[in-house]
């Protein structure tokens, strides 16, 4: 008796894995060409055009690292306590304006401008002071509580390169070199829709058979967090022609064009023939679960990338192969996400010929490390399972099954998501 398949995407000829799509990915897309200034408000999540070189020292002089006396370490008496008069005041913004005298301490504040001719600082909760007189302990080394001029950053020194993705502390960086503006990629500009007779815009009237359409949505959001230009074209329907039709229009001014449903194997999913009609596929089948139904191509010269219609198994492949996709595109470097190796707080099977991507959330164990907890149900349309979850456990090919308490990989949605 034939047996039948339980796998929905069991035919159509062998698998592609994630890795050989990934090769394809990075052998065929370069970044888009085109850089643009931005204000240091405007930079974050952006990826830098061209390198940051330090123009002056950071910080530009040296300064006291305590609340405290300044002084010329050769002026203190070792091995007992030393009194000297305190010849003046610097605060940070209001320098001494004059080099430190021989046998003086300045009184001095966190940041202030070490005055010329002192190379330390001792701090106040150790001193006293009686009659205008500091009286210090002895004990202290030479250059201590003294921060250097260059410190942090010396002048001439590439501090940041080009295809850094910009988050606070670079921002933060470039304005201590006094930047005001960044050069930046240009937004890669990127269309999304989705498709289906059954998928309806929020908000309306909801027929017999429909659905609310959330992929366009958490596409959009997830597109925004990679700072790209995202032009929405709403749902298609299932016909080819219409396919066709808005895929040539959208590669006409667009970077990369995102879709999501109609690329598996039904009669109704139109995207593939429309692809293939109007460019060529370089992969529409992985062995990865979910999100097997995932297809990558070009329209013409533009990159096109058509994720599944389950929400879980779009946003699934969105992040790990759209997203790699879309930094390539953008110029960015080449930084993958990193994963972490936790205890598997359940035991499970799987087929040892793909690699599957369970969805699950971390708890502290007993003995105080992590353990991810796997989310009871495992459908790919099931959105709630990404939003208690947090991340996923990596099930690579040749596995076909994980022991209770075993380590596994963690792929935490916040490198990922940002």
């Amino acid at each position: 008796m034939a047996q039948l398949s339980d796998d929905c995407f069991a035919f159509g000829g062998p698998l592609m894995s994630a890795a050989e799509a990934m090769h394809i990915l990075k052998s065929h897309l370069h970044a888009v060409t085109g850089t643009e200034g931005v204000n240091l408000a405007a930079a974050r999540g952006r990826v830098l055009g061209a390198p940051v070189v330090a123009t002056r020292d950071v910080p530009p002089h040296d300064n006291a690292a305590v609340d405290g006396y300044a002084v010329n370490f050769a002026d203190l008496k070792p091995g007992e306590k030393t009194v000297l008069p305190v010849g003046g005041r610097a605060a940070a913004g209001h320098p001494l304006g004059r080099p430190l005298a021989r046998g003086e301490a300045i009184r001095v504040f966190t940041g202030a401008q070490m005055p010329e001719g002192a190379d330390t600082v001792l701090m106040q909760e150790d001193c006293r002071v009686e009659d205008g007189q500091a009286i210090l302990p002895p004990g202290i080394k030479r250059g201590s509580n003294r921060r250097f001029a260059g410190e942090d950053v010396k002048k001439g020194d590439t501090v940041l390169a080009a295809g850094r993705r910009l988050r606070p502390q670079e921002i933060g960086l470039a304005a201590s070199l006094g930047l005001t503006e960044l050069t930046v990629m240009r937004k890669l500009r990127v269309a999304v829709f989705s498709t289906g007779d059954e998928v309806r815009e929020p908000g309306g009237e909801l027929p017999d058979g429909a659905i609310f359409d959330s992929n366009r949505y958490t596409l959009r959001a997830l597109l925004e967090t990679l700072s790209c230009a995202v032009t929405d074209l709403g749902i298609l329907p299932d016909n080819l022609a219409s396919v066709r039709d808005a895929l040539a229009k959208a590669s006409q001014d667009h970077d990369l064009v995102l879709t999501s449903g109609g690329v598996s194997t039904g009669e109704e999913d139109h995207v593939k023939a429309a692809v293939e009609a109007l460019g060529k596929l370089h992969f529409w089948r992985l062995a990865i679960k979910p999100g097997r139904p995932v297809a990558m191509g070009q329209l013409g010269k533009v990159p096109f990338m058509g994720l599944p219609g389950n929400p879980v198994a779009m946003m699934v492949t969105f992040l790990l192969l759209a997203r790699p996709l879309i930094l390539i595109l953008s110029g960015a470097e080449d930084a993958p996400p990193r994963l972490y190796r936790v205890a598997s707080g359940f035991a499970y099977e799987k087929k040892g010929s793909r690699t599957e991507y369970l969805r699950a959330r971390l708890k502290r164990g007993g003995d105080g490390f992590w353990v991810a907890e796997k989310f009871p149900r495992d459908g790919a349309g099931i959105l709630t399972s990404m939003v208690e979850s947090d991340g996923l456990v990596q099930i690579g090919e040749g596995v076909s099954h994980v022991e209770l308490g075993s380590l596994v990989d963690f792929l935490p949605f916040s490198e990922v998501i940002a």
